[in-house]
């Protein structure tokens, strides 16, 4: 259960849904709209109604494109000349694009220990491209640097609003398209789209129930949602690299607290398993992050069961060779 459940709740949370609504407008159109498939034969094996909303058919191969393009009408705006943000991939590539489109530099910051795929294609929509430190924790922190010293705008994923915002728009799709939803499960990292998704169903479809899911090797803001205070973690453990964070936002966990019915924590063979099942029965190829929804039905079928399941594919920035060991090699072994 979440901690707060009246609508008066929902005026402790940052998000609006006017801004929202008008975030729709100053994202590109290839980000908007996107396919909520019903997916028959997945959820046949699943044992529940399975739609997925395919956040993956845009220039950069994932959801931040939504917030990336409204963070970057805000800095237009404000007569900002560069953007910085830390990223350990998909951010960076949707605020590369962004940027480009609106004629501003930008400077993503990111981990030694990035995806490199991730990292070529930010390189090839035109940012600059800095390494530093072995995680998002270490990056963020030379990003409010360079910020500093160079006058630039600061994008702090999950903390700045209009990453939520952007992100929220899914949430005003998901509720037009199928009202009758019973459960959305939603990838859960520094918590953009989780808190933006959530806050517009409860806001508008009070009746779904609204679950984050997170690796058990990235649980930090998990637990702090069901400790109901931040809590830090030592290390990443998890292929899951869109959603593995250490440091919960105080500001963004106090969103979560409101907004989520509850946290589920699934494990790296589920989410592997979450990916084969999205590539034989829906035939698309996913990151790890994408697939955290699926890997909880799968390590809890009694509980969706019956039920109108959505699930958000966040993205499928991966690269051939971490495919084909994770989903395409184990499936070979087992004949399929």
């Amino acid at each position: 259960m979440r901690y707060f459940i009246t609508m008066n709740a929902l005026d402790r949370v940052r998000l609006r849904l006017d801004r929202i609504h008008a975030a729709v407008g100053q994202i590109d159109r290839s980000f908007l709209d996107t396919p909520a498939l019903p997916c028959a034969p997945l959820g046949r094996a699943l044992g529940c109604s399975m739609t997925l909303k395919v956040e993956t058919l845009n220039p950069v191969r994932s959801f931040k494109g939504r917030g990336a393009e409204t963070v970057a009408a805000l800095a237009g705006e404000q007569g900002v000349s560069r953007m910085v943000c830390a990223s350990a991939g998909n951010l960076g590539q949707a605020l590369a694009y962004s940027g480009s489109r609106r004629g501003l530099g930008v400077t993503v910051v990111a981990a030694t220990t990035a995806n490199p795929l991730k990292l070529d294609r930010i390189a090839a929509l035109g940012a600059d491209v800095r390494l530093e430190g072995e995680d998002i924790e270490d990056a963020r922190l030379l990003a409010g640097q360079i910020a500093e010293a160079d006058g630039a705008y600061l994008v702090e994923d999950s903390l700045d609003l209009a990453t939520c915002e952007g992100a929220a728009t899914i949430g005003l799709e998901l509720v037009r398209d199928d009202p009758a939803l019973d459960v959305v499960l939603v990838a859960l990292g520094g918590g953009a789209m989780a808190s933006g998704v959530a806050y517009v169903l409860r806001a508008l479809a009070e009746h779904v129930e609204v679950i984050g899911v997170q690796p058990v090797g990235a649980p930090a803001m998990a637990q702090s949602w069901r400790r109901g205070t931040v809590v830090e973690t030592d290390r990443i453990e998890t292929i899951a690299d869109g959603v593995a964070g250490r440091c919960p936002i105080p500001e963004v966990l106090d969103d979560l607290l409101v907004v989520l019915d509850d946290v589920a924590l699934v494990g790296e063979d589920s989410i592997k398993a979450g990916m084969r099942a999205l590539y034989e029965h829906a035939g698309l190829v996913v990151e790890p992050s994408a697939a955290l929804g699926i890997a909880a039905v799968l390590e809890q079928p009694e509980r969706f069961a019956g039920r109108r399941v959505a699930t958000i594919l966040c993205g499928s920035n991966v690269g051939p060779d971490d495919f084909a060991r994770w989903v395409l090699e184990p499936a070979a072994r087992l004949g399929r």
